[in-house]
């Protein structure tokens, strides 16, 4: 046996990759915990591409270069002259507390995540009480990594009734999956319950966030939790990611938008499109670590979120470049009264 293929199939890894990535008539699962699922995939990439390395022989170390200025999001997007100029460490790029350049609003992803967070303002404000449900309905697309490939599954329907009790629960909603109600639990290791947060982003809490673009960005790098090997600035393009499906203030949207525009490496794409084939306009960021990229899509038109993809960009054990690992697209987002009421008539729906 392989150094590569001990690695892929290390108990350890495979039962908790197997433990972490149930079928998905048993998925009770909230978007946190499907972010620490695409970690532990991420992990499972890097045994693999360290024991290849290690049975080819010692890598050569490259010394670690400082940043010569702040790197913006866009600074990949740049024209040569510009770029040339730019030298970005491999991890976090970003000048915590720092001030932006104002060339940031001229590069196209930072553009284009400006104009969005515009018409993200422009939304009304809600009213949603703290026994009230955020319900969202999306298509969902997974791939299963069990087996040591990466094995697309089914596109599925996928609804939920997500509490917004400030907690903490130990029963954050329900869950309808292709039909199948199932209880949405508190997340693992939280006996005492999972409060809102990142964890449980309710309403109320993505409202207490700070509106301050570059005050919510230094809140993400600080609150994100820290990934083994994982780059920093990666980590936090996915939380914020992991925000965008559900509903939420239109002043923090915005925030969020603008502040995804400050993260190095960020870039634009005309190439989107969502689980479903809707084509869009593309945000896209490459963790080259894992040849991993993440793409958010949104509508051309009024600039609205319809979903996410997170593929594959190079060959690796899992699958070949283009591999989908995880798709979703937005269809409907309502505040409901009950748990597995349906969004017809409620306030706050919004359907694709």
């Amino acid at each position: 046996m392989t150094d590569s293929t001990a690695a892929r199939n290390r108990p350890d890894d495979r039962d908790e990759i197997a433990r972490l990535l149930p079928a998905p008539a048993d998925r009770d699962l909230t978007r946190a915990q499907h972010l620490r699922h695409k970690e532990l995939l991420m992990q499972h990439i890097d045994h693999d591409r360290a024991a290849s390395t290690a049975a080819a022989g010692p890598a050569r170390r490259t010394p670690r270069r400082r940043p010569v200025l702040i790197a913006s999001a866009t600074a990949l997007a740049l024209a040569g002259a510009l770029t040339a100029g730019i030298a970005m460490t491999g991890t976090d790029g970003r000048t915590h507390g720092g001030t932006t350049t104002a060339a940031t609003d001229t590069r196209p992803a930072a553009a284009l995540l400006h104009r969005i967070s515009a018409a993200a303002a422009r939304h009304d404000t809600l009213t949603v009480r703290d026994d009230q449900f955020v319900y969202t309905r999306e298509k969902i697309r997974e791939a299963d990594v069990t087996s040591g490939k990466a094995v697309v599954g089914p596109l599925r329907d996928d609804e939920t009734w997500l509490a917004q009790e400030p907690g903490p629960l130990h029963r954050l909603g329900l869950s309808r999956v292709d039909g199948e109600t199932l209880p949405l639990n508190a997340e693992l290791g939280d006996t005492e319950g999972t409060p809102a947060g990142f964890g449980r982003p309710t309403y109320h809490w993505l409202g207490s966030l700070p509106t301050e673009p570059g005050r919510l960005l230094d809140y993400l790098y600080a609150k994100t939790p820290e990934a083994e090997r994982r780059q920093r600035d990666q980590a936090v393009f996915e939380q914020i990611g992991s925000l965008l499906g559900g509903m939420m203030p239109p002043r923090t949207a915005a925030a969020l938008y603008r502040a995804a525009a400050e993260i190095p490496g960020v870039r634009r794409t005309s190439e989107a499109h969502d689980v479903i084939g809707r084509r869009g306009l593309g945000i896209v960021r490459d963790d080259t670590r894992y040849g991993v990229r993440t793409e958010w899509v949104f509508d051309p038109k009024d600039y609205s979120f319809l979903g996410a993809r997170t593929f594959l960009i190079r060959d690796t054990s899992y699958g070949k470049a283009g591999t989908l690992l995880s798709g979703t697209a937005e269809l409907a987002h309502a505040v409901v009264d009950k748990a597995g009421l349906g969004p017809a008539g409620a306030d706050g729906t919004r359907t694709a």
